[in-house]
């Protein structure tokens, strides 16, 4: 076969044009970044002569000229090289669209940013102006520092700072009342509690139930005597307040008849019958909790945790639901318990006689059922409440029931001075309802321990967000002032 009908179409071309070939001695040779040979450099062009002996191996006479040949500088082609735009390069560039939607997420990234920095300083302001001046208290192991306090009538601020090595709560008592409180301050951390406080003396609670409590005195201002002088008429809301102590009796009798079926369980000596009758004696309570929990010295004995004892669960102190609940669902026993539970059910019918005896003022009212929801949202969501038994849902559940009273009564109100808070207060209790049902079973709720901690931030979430809600009723009746 001849030579021309073993080359290629390209070379037989080339020889037709009087072109050199492949390997003709007359050909350029070119050094390219780019694939298609555009913007090549041609090295008879490059300085120090072009033709190199890097190539002489590819060329017969190249290869008895080699030596005669000057070196080729690789740098200065590298050189040059590196100054021509490559194709590949650009090639591998990201497409368009998907550098500007990542332009895209990056400015909203920094514009969330920057709203939720601006949300933080508005709420920080508003809290700011509704604290007043800040007070500091230092929780030690067996006092407060300092145990006395004197402040102005009005709006003030107690930065509450724990430094014992126990979580603790400080309360403000009137008499036996508590006007404000802050549960589950962990050690080496403080929270801080806000108090629109009238003139006169109160008493505070200083970590552990058996620490001795300390006295806030609290002086009248000129502004607190105008406001006493100018209080409107108490007459709208004579019926919710009668109406809801009707609930409280009701539902006092519901608690003592459920904490007397647990009672006779526990005497019968039947373990699975007074876990059974727990939980709806429990739940008897967590309605009536808004109200209840105003009456210190009773709730501690009713309610308190074992975290609140200097013993914990080996306290003698420790008694109430919680005592109970630690013996039949962690030692699964009812050994011992007898008196502890007629202890529940004299302290639940004294419970019911001072409620009653009690009166309750208007502002009152919806601050108990927002202190109830506020507990829930940053204490008690965590599943610390039911430790034992793991019944936490169901409280939750009792504890919107109980709220849910309380803004039915207000409702009239409401309707006619703040449509559009008592709009956001029954989204607010939907969506805690909404998401309580999903985690709710065919005889009850979920235990909580079977609760993931993504469920347990919705419920907080929830909870917060009708707390806040129930926060603007005193302002939109203007129950401050009565």
């Amino acid at each position: 076969m001849e030579p021309s009908a073993r080359r290629g179409l390209r070379h037989q071309r080339a020889a037709a044009d009087g072109r050199p070939g492949r390997l003709g001695t007359g050909r350029d040779v070119r050094l390219s970044g780019r694939a298609d040979g555009q913007h090549a450099e041609r090295l008879s062009d490059l300085p120090g002569r072009g033709a190199c002996a890097v190539f002489h191996a590819a060329h017969p006479e190249g290869r008895q000229t080699a030596s005669a040949t000057p070196i080729f500088r690789y740098k200065r082609i590298r050189a040059l090289m590196s100054n021509r735009p490559s194709r590949l390069s650009g090639k591998a560039r990201p497409p368009r669209v998907l550098r500007l939607a990542v332009a895209g997420s990056v400015i909203l990234m920094i514009a969330a940013g920057g709203l939720f920095y601006y949300a933080s300083l508005v709420a920080a302001k508003k809290r700011a102006a509704n604290a007043g001046t800040e007070t500091v208290v230092n929780i030690h192991a067996h006092n407060c520092e300092p145990n006395a306090l004197t402040v102005a009538a009005g709006k003030n601020a107690f930065r509450i700072v724990n430094r014992s090595e126990r979580a603790v709560e400080w309360e403000i008592l009137d008499g036996v009342l508590v006007i404000e409180e802050r549960e589950n301050i962990a050690p080496g951390l403080s929270q801080v509690i806000n108090a629109n406080l009238a003139p006169g003396d109160y008493a505070i609670t200083c970590g552990l139930l058996s620490n001795p409590r300390g006295t806030l005195h609290v002086t009248s201002t000129a502004e607190s005597d105008a406001k006493a002088k100018a209080r409107p008429s108490m007459t709208a809301f004579i019926g919710p307040l009668s109406e809801y102590r009707v609930y409280l009796s009701l539902q006092g009798s519901a608690l003592i008849k459920a904490v007397t079926a647990l009672q006779e369980a526990i005497d019968a000596g039947d373990l699975s019958a007074a876990q059974a009758a727990y939980l709806p004696a429990r739940a008897a309570y967590q309605r009536m909790a808004p109200a209840a929990q105003r009456l210190s010295e009773l709730d501690n004995a009713i309610n308190a945790r074992a975290d609140y004892y200097e013993k914990r669960e080996q306290d003698t102190g420790f008694t109430g639901f919680h005592r109970i609940e630690y013996a039949l669902f962690e030692q699964h026993s009812v050994e011992g318990l007898s008196t502890v539970a007629q202890r529940l059910q004299a302290d639940v019918t004294q419970l019911k006689q001072q409620l009653l005896a009690q009166s309750l003022k208007p502002e009152q009212l919806p601050a108990i059922a927002t202190r109830t929801l506020r507990s829930l949202a940053d204490v008690r969501s965590n599943g610390e409440e039911e430790r034992y038994s793991h019944s936490d849902l169901n409280g939750f559940a009792a504890n919107l029931d109980g709220t849910r009273k309380i803004v039915d009564l207000l409702r009239p109100l409401l309707t006619r001075s703040a449509g559009d808070l008592l709009q956001k207060i029954d989204a607010a209790m939907a969506d805690l309802d909404t998401t309580l049902d999903a985690l709710s079973t065919g005889d009850g709720y979920r235990p909580y321990d079977q609760v993931d901690a993504a469920q347990r931030q919705q419920i907080a979430a929830k909870a917060g967000a009708l707390a806040d809600s129930l926060d603007g009723i005193d302002l939109a009746l203007g129950l401050s002032d009565l």
